[in-house]
C-alpha cells in the first residue's frame, strides 16, 4: 500500500460548518445527521496548492475571525490527528480518488455563526479564505 501522503496532490483553506440545530434534533430522534453537515455552502474550498509547489506543511499558523475578530487561532501540530493518520483511516474505509476533498478538523474556539456573518480563515502557505454565511 502506498504511503498515504503520496495520495495528497494538494491542500486547500476549508471551511466545514455544522447547523447545530439539524444535528442535535437528529440526535435526539437517533437518526443520522448527515444534512447538519450537508446543507447548501456548508464547504467551502479555496484555491488547491498543489504538493508539488508548496510540499507536505509539517506545521502552520491556523487563525479564523468572525467579523474581524479572532474566534480560533492554532497550529497545524495541534490537530488530534496528523494528515497521514487521517488519510490512513479513510483509505481503510473508502477509496480515496482524485477530487476527493478531506477536510481536517479545526483548532479549539468553534462557536455559533448567524446569517450574515463574514468568516475569513488564514493558514500559513495557503493564504486566506473569506466568506459570508447565508441562510
Amino acid at each position: 500500500m502506498r504511503p498515504p501522503l503520496d495520495r495528497v496532490w494538494g491542500y486547500a483553506i476549508g471551511n466545514d460548518l455544522t447547523r447545530r440545530d439539524i444535528q442535535a434534533e437528529a440526535k435526539k430522534l437517533g437518526r443520522p445527521w448527515t444534512m447538519a453537515k450537508g446543507f447548501d455552502g456548508s464547504a467551502v474550498c479555496g484555491p488547491i496548492h498543489p504538493v508539488a509547489r508548496i510540499g507536505h506543511p509539517a506545521s502552520g499558523d491556523i487563525r479564523l475571525h468572525v467579523n474581524g475578530t479572532l474566534r480560533q487561532s492554532g497550529d497545524v501540530l495541534q490537530m488530534i490527528w496528523t494528515l497521514p493518520e487521517i488519510i490512513a483511516a479513510l483509505s481503510r474505509l473508502v477509496e480515496l480518488k482524485a477530487g476527493d476533498l478531506v477536510y481536517t478538523g479545526t483548532p479549539s474556539g468553534v462557536g455559533r455563526l448567524v446569517p450574515g456573518d463574514v468568516v475569513e480563515i488564514t493558514i500559513a502557505g495557503l493564504g486566506g479564505l473569506r466568506n459570508r454565511v447565508v441562510a
